[in-house]
């Protein structure tokens, strides 16, 4: 038996996915040009952002739990400090998606 040669794609098909291609490649490059702002120094910032978003928030809990677990007034029947690391840490986690989420609406404005 002979094996069939695989049959070609129309020319057309594939005049029409390159020329798809290159007009994507040359949009991401103008694209590019025009941000020169963002480089890889700003993406280990946008990270750094991220962090601190978090740690900040989580520290201040901390903190005001240590003070009021070191008065007795407020008692010692709640560990304060694990209650307002969680918060701290919820509220760190909420203020990095407000970030990220309003990075995310810049992007697809440029788009």
């Amino acid at each position: 038996m002979v094996a069939k040669a695989p049959r070609k794609a129309e020319p057309a098909k594939e005049a029409e996915h390159l020329r798809r291609a290159v007009a994507a490649r040359e949009e991401r490059k103008l694209r590019a040009r025009q941000e020169k702002h963002r480089t890889v120094w700003f993406g280990l910032g946008m990270f750094g952002l991220v962090g601190w978003s978090v740690a900040v928030p989580t520290l201040a809990g901390i903190a005001l739990g240590v003070w009021l677990d070191s008065h007795p007034r407020w008692g010692a029947r709640y560990s304060w400090t694990l209650t307002f690391l969680g918060i701290g840490v919820a509220l760190g986690c909420l203020n990095a998606w407000f970030w990220l989420a309003r990075e995310r609406r810049n992007i697809e404005k440029r788009r």
